[in-house]
């Protein structure tokens, strides 16, 4: 049995668990913290859209809350000028490369980006950094989900679901750096690969590149 402590977020006293990670322990108390790629049950979080950054007192640099194991006596902060530069820069490079057209996404009022963008009074706007302009096609061979690369976020969350939930694999990382995605294997339709439509991607998305098509969502 893990071993009770105290931390301190925001001057807020919070009892939390040895082995606990940080991120999780704030969200459970009510103090929201940025994140899109974080997975509680993840074993070796990725840290990929680095947007969960905190500052903890006796650190030189900020770090990625979705990693970091409270210990006793910690005292965190989610807010200051320093971290928010930092989540607004990640964010704003997350959208330069992310559909904009809110209105037309299905994840339209219920999106993590727009969640984000209101918490932390950031628009959901390409003001710094030059869009990446790309046309992708519509994946809408399975029969009751479709998926759009234009608005992925390459979280991970679908993948996740994909292995650790569905125990398929039908999908994964590929490439690098500006040309990352997730895909399946060999870039074949979702239709043709070795997924079961199970739908828990498309459950798992924080955004509306997995969605359930029109018709279905109407039943």
């Amino acid at each position: 049995m893990s071993r009770e402590i105290w931390i301190t977020i925001d001057q807020k006293k919070i009892k939390a668990n040895e082995g606990d990670r940080l991120l999780w322990v704030a969200l459970e108390n009510d103090i929201y913290i940025p994140h899109l790629c974080a997975i509680k049950d993840e074993e070796r979080p990725n840290a990929g859209c680095r947007l969960c950054f905190v500052e903890i007192v006796g650190y030189k640099n900020p770090v990625t809350s979705c990693t970091k194991v409270v210990q006793d006596g910690m005292i965190v902060k989610t807010r200051s000028p320093r971290i928010d530069r930092l989540i607004k820069t990640g964010f704003e490079l997350i959208l330069s490369d992310h559909n904009l057209k809110c209105r037309e996404c299905p994840a339209n009022k219920n999106c993590a980006l727009q969640e984000i963008a209101s918490k932390r009074k950031i628009k959901l706007q390409q003001r710094r950094f030059k869009p990446i302009t790309r046309e992708f096609e519509i994946d809408e061979s399975p029969e009751v989900f479709a998926f759009d690369r234009s608005r992925c976020v390459l979280c991970g969350q679908c993948i996740w679901a994909d292995r650790e939930k569905a125990k398929v694999g039908a999908i994964g990382f590929t490439r690098r750096g500006i040309n990352r995605a997730v895909t399946t294997f060999k870039d074949i339709p979702l239709a043709e690969s070795i997924c079961t439509q199970c739908t828990l991607c498309v459950d798992a998305c924080p955004v509306g590149a997995l969605y359930y098509k029109k018709e279905v969502r109407e039943d």
